[in-house]
């Protein structure tokens, strides 16, 4: 599938449209990809202390969602992965993560809601299945997904699998 570009006219605070992006690994631009791995670095191993390879050879077979404001910041990213990958059964969304410099803004929604149309857009109609940290329970259930009992600890953090049915 190729790449995609809209522009959303999401309300959110700061009342300013959107350029959202997605696309696989082969379609991002060197910038793109430094924007991406910038932020998942700054967030998952700075600012969570969790030293891990960030680079898990997961990234070729993702498309990847990213979310820029009017002034060109990555607020928000995600990875995409089509069905049996990682979870057999399931589509699912991963490294979900939004700006430290954006949060409180409704980028986290907003970047759940389309990561939800575009995997299935491009995968199909299917259930997606997620690692979420144990704190954002409230979050994604507010989207539609439920808890499951497969807890674990994951770089010390707590997280527990979730699933979004159709």
């Amino acid at each position: 599938m190729s790449s995609n570009l809209h522009t959303s006219k999401e309300l959110n605070p700061l009342n300013e449209s959107l350029a959202v992006h997605c696309k696989p690994f082969a379609e991002l631009v060197a910038a793109e990809l430094y924007d991406i791995l910038r932020l998942r670095q700054q967030v998952f191993i700075l600012e969570q202390s969790c030293l891990y390879l960030d680079t898990d050879g997961y990234d070729e077979a993702a498309h990847h969602l990213m979310i820029y404001n009017k002034q060109k910041d990555l607020v928000a990213y995600s990875r995409l992965f089509g069905l049996n990958m990682p979870y057999a059964g399931y589509l699912s969304i991963g490294r979900v993560v939004t700006s430290p410099r954006f949060r409180g803004l409704s980028y986290g929604r907003i970047l759940m809601r389309h990561s939800i149309e575009q995997v299935r857009s491009i995968h199909g109609p299917h259930p997606i299945k997620i690692g979420a940290q144990a704190y954002l329970i409230g979050f994604y259930s507010s989207l539609g997904f439920r808890s499951t009992d497969q807890r674990y600890l994951e770089d010390g953090i707590p997280h527990l699998k979730m699933i979004l049915d159709l």
